[in-house]
């Protein structure tokens, strides 16, 4: 059976997240956009799986249910060096004794435990309870395992057991580096509020027995993810080179040589596109067999907000889109399936814009230093705004 599954989210435990990161939410947003599995998110924290434990039901195998919404524990950890992995775990039992292991202070009052473990050590932690670990948003600048090393082969000291590729960076990305040629690529939300155009951003689409642990534990070690689904890299708030302050895009190597400082006074942070420029085997992608198919996606309320002009959650746009999913199902069935013409029938305002998406002409001003990329109608808008790309010429100015 082939299902949807996001497997990195938070809860309302994670710093900046929303308190409606609640079981209770998730479970029916999920189902509207269109996922048949999520991550409950922050399951080294005691006092959310105690939540967990009582808003859902067990149904055997680590699946715990609400609403019909079947969920698979699941927890982000921030180690040596800060970088962040993914574990995903087989029961209440076994996060709880991990959790009761770890050398973490903030266990209690942060949903993401801070540890002096390093890679390795988290790894083993995992494998001793049958757990799955992997890299976090593996090349984002702040807390991705490739910022600080070269070589996952340096962080777990071993393969790990499956590689985030994270919100700025996609397959082809990705296959531009040898040593992840025989790694399952996971694209997660890693959704910090429950609506739709956070929750599911990113997924996978997994071939499975039945929706339970050791399914979903031999799918990932047997590249049985059959297609991800994920934002335009260049939607990401890290995709490229740029000032954490002022936002401005910077080209890297002007960056380097004034030591990562904005003429603004704010810190520049290296892009994914160049981070993964810097350790590529290759200057174009070698997918290998079991690479599945990268779909990429927009949100459908930030596509819905560029024609109304409205905030994504705003009762203009979160209107619209609740009609768009009313008629047809889910936000996935709006985006990727639905007749053209029939979208037209319920809203013949958003229908061009549903089909540009699908057509790949609409344009994005590319994100960076953690500001995220926008989408735009128009080509000559986004020529002007790429004139904003501070390069040797125009730095000082």
């Amino acid at each position: 059976m082939i299902i949807n599954a996001d497997l990195h989210v938070h809860s309302c435990f994670s710093m900046a997240s929303s308190k409606d990161m609640l079981i209770e939410n998730i479970a029916p947003q999920a189902k509207l956009k269109g996922l048949n599995l999520i991550g409950t998110g922050d399951a080294l924290h005691p006092k959310w799986l105690d939540m967990i434990e009582s808003a859902t039901t067990y149904k055997g195998d680590g699946i715990y249910s609400c609403d019909d919404c079947d969920f698979i524990l699941t927890s982000e950890i921030e180690g040596y060096k800060k970088v962040h992995h993914v574990l995903i775990l087989p029961s209440l039992v076994a996060a709880r004794e991990i959790s009761d292991r770890l050398d973490s202070n903030n266990k209690h009052n942060d949903g993401r435990p801070r540890t002096k473990l390093d890679g390795a050590e988290i790894i083993d932690l995992v494998h001793e309870y049958d757990g799955l670990c992997g890299p976090a948003h593996a090349f984002t600048p702040w807390t991705g395992m490739y910022k600080s090393v070269n070589s996952f082969y340096e962080c777990y000291d071993g393969r790990p057991d499956f590689i985030e590729l994270g919100l700025s960076a996609d397959t082809d990305m990705a296959d531009l580096v040898k040593e992840l040629q025989d790694m399952t690529f996971l694209s997660n939300s890693d959704a910090h509020s429950p609506w739709p155009h956070r929750l599911g951003r990113e997924f996978n689409q997994i071939n499975v027995d039945d929706i339970s642990f050791t399914s979903i534990k031999k799918a990932i070690k047997s590249h049985d993810v059959v297609k991800n689904y994920g934002l335009v890299p260049n939607l990401g708030k890290y995709h490229m080179t740029a000032c954490t302050k002022c936002y401005k895009l910077i080209d890297p190597l002007i960056a380097k040589n004034n030591r990562m400082k904005c003429y603004c006074g704010g810190t520049i942070k290296k892009g994914v596109d160049y981070r993964i420029s810097e350790i590529a085997d290759w200057d174009v992608p070698h997918h290998p067999n079991h690479r599945p198919e990268y779909i990429h996606l927009m949100p459908l309320s930030e596509i819905i907000s560029l024609v109304y002009d409205r905030g994504v959650t705003t009762k203009t746009v979160q209107g619209v889109w609740s009609k768009l999913v009313n008629n047809f199902g889910t936000e996935l069935n709006v985006l990727l399936d639905a007749d053209i013409a029939d979208i037209e029938k319920v809203d013949d305002k958003i229908s061009p814009a549903i089909s540009a998406f699908r057509n790949k002409t609409l344009c994005i001003k590319p994100g960076g230093g953690g500001k995220y990329g926008e989408i735009l109608f128009d080509e000559e808008e986004l020529i002007e705004e790429s004139t904003k790309l501070v390069t040797l010429d125009n730095f000082i100015k």
